[in-house]
This record gives C-alpha cells, structure tokens and sequence, in this order.
C-alpha cells in the first residue's frame, strides 16, 4: 500500500511525464516536417526511397550464406542439368544416324523413290533432271482433276483422239 504522500508524488510525476511525451511528440513532428521540406529540395521522393530500401536489402540478402550457398547449389544442378540434355541429345542423334544407315530405312528410303519416280513416269513429267518432288504432285493433281472434270466418257474421247 501507497501512502497519500507517495500517490501524489507519483501523480506529480506522471502528469510530468505525460507533459515530456507530448512536448517530445511535438519536437518530432517539427523535425518530420522538415526532413520532408529538405528532401524535396533534393528531389528525394517516396519512390527513391523505396528504390535505394530495395537495392540494400537485396544486396544484404545476397551476402548471406543462405544465399551464398542457395546460389552455389543451383549453379551446380543447372550444370548438371545442361551436360545431362547435352547427352541425351548426343544420344538421340547417334539413334538417328544408325536407323538412317539401317536395312529397314534404306528399304523404305528405295521404295519411296521407286514410288516417285512411278509417279512421274505415269504423269509424263519426265521433265530433264526428272523434275522436283512438288512438280510431281502439282501435275497428279492437274491430271486427276483434268479426267474427273468430264467424266469416264470424256476421258474415252480423249483416249480415242491420242
């Protein structure tokens, strides 16, 4: 318990205090303001200020060892990771090149040329130099389109005239 006397010695402070904080909140204000004033003066500005927090806080961040070794790691797997795509695509190359050089592809690779060369002998567009794979296909399509545009009798009568 508190006597009379020691209450109002410690209402006497507290009434002291209360008068500092305001008098201390006002002194802050003054001087809030006229960092503010000074700043414009400068051409300091909000958006500068939040720029220069930015670059120091992400320079901080990357000085840390976390960091430091987080950076570390992933350099290492993105090494590790290119070297392993160059590897797979060495290989795929490789099974490229010996299916290319296989029996079964070089059969295919003939009959497909057989095929083109058919096709160009039945069209007529034996051409010098044989003629290119489009011309090919152009003058099938121009032929088909020439004996389907008048029917089988028109393509008789064409037959009788040759």
């Amino acid at each position: 318990m508190l006597s009379e006397e020691e209450k109002e010695e410690l209402k006497a402070e507290l009434v002291q205090l209360e008068d500092e904080i305001t008098t201390l909140r006002q002194v802050l204000s003054a001087k809030e303001r006229h960092l503010v004033e000074i700043k414009q003066k400068l051409g300091m500005n909000l958006m500068n200020e939040l720029k220069q927090n930015f670059s120091k806080s992400w320079h901080d961040m990357q000085t840390t060892p976390a960091y430091k070794k987080t950076h570390e790691t992933l350099s290492h797997a993105g090494q590790k990771a290119t070297a392993a795509f160059s590897n797979v695509g060495t290989a795929i190359s490789k099974k490229f090149g010996d299916m290319r050089n296989s029996p079964t592809f070089k059969s295919f690779e003939e009959r497909v040329e057989t095929t083109v060369t058919s096709l160009k002998t039945k069209v007529g567009g034996t051409t010098p130099g044989g003629g290119s794979f489009e011309e090919v296909l152009s003058s099938a399509a121009q032929a088909s389109a020439q004996s389907s545009g008048g029917g089988p009798r028109r393509a008789e009568e064409e037959e009788l005239q040759c």
